[in-house]
């Protein structure tokens, strides 16, 4: 996707959400995915019914005070999103979100900044790749040193949010992205094995005097 078509499709549907995109700008060491973490692991959280009143204002108000809390901005409100590659609209990923990743370009960590106007669950969630409409949100965010991550995902009944701490330190989470590093099944993404692989490998090497921050440990290995 050329820098003006991803602006038109992306940039400028996140921007409308309050989002600033940073390209280019995630820092190295950040682990390319979060999963298979347990209950010891998880620092907070919420839930809302969809049919809580104010539920998108709701879910706003509760997401920043989540970020607030655990880290999640840095002093300039910046913060990782994963964000589909390639030349695909926001509708056309929902069409082809059950297809398999063999069939959708890889989901990758996008550096963001939090404006002063924003609409993260509303617009967000409506027209810029975090989520399927307005109250029904789904993404992944991650502070820029890996120190938490954000989870949220929509139900049958409600939307639930869901903060990691340091998963990178988690032997759950490291047992789940061992096991997606070796998991090979048809139609599998080997991009997505390979990144995570890379990542895992990295982390072996052996660690630097510097490694006594999470920032440093990530970049250490």
């Amino acid at each position: 996707m050329g820098a003006e078509e991803r602006e038109r499709k992306v940039y400028r549907p996140l921007r409308r959400a309050g989002l600033e995109v940073l390209p280019d700008a995630v820092p190295d060491g950040v682990m390319p995915f979060v999963g298979g973490y347990g209950r010891e692991d998880v620092v907070g959280g919420f839930s809302h019914g969809y049919d809580t009143p104010g539920l998108v204002e709701r879910l706003n108000e509760d997401w920043y005070d989540l970020a607030v809390s655990t880290g999640l901005f840095d002093h300039r409100r910046e913060f990782l999103v994963m964000l589909p590659q390639g030349t695909w609209t926001h509708a056309a990923w929902l069409r082809n979100m059950h297809e398999g990743y063999h069939l959708k370009p890889p989901a990758l960590w996008t550096r963001v900044r939090l404006l002063e106007r924003w609409d993260v669950m509303g617009r967000g969630a409506g027209s810029a790749f975090l989520g399927v409409h307005a109250g029904h949100p789904g993404f992944g965010m991650m502070a820029l040193d890996s120190s938490v991550y954000v989870i949220c995902s929509t139900g049958e009944r409600g939307v639930d949010v869901v903060a990691v701490s340091h998963p990178y330190r988690s032997e759950t989470v490291l047992r789940h992205l061992e096991r997606l590093a070796g998991w090979h099944y048809p139609g599998d993404n080997p991009e997505f094995r390979r990144r995570i692989a890379a990542w895992l490998a990295g982390r072996q090497r052996p660690a630097t005097a510097e490694a006594d921050t999470p920032a440093a440990a990530l970049d250490a290995g």
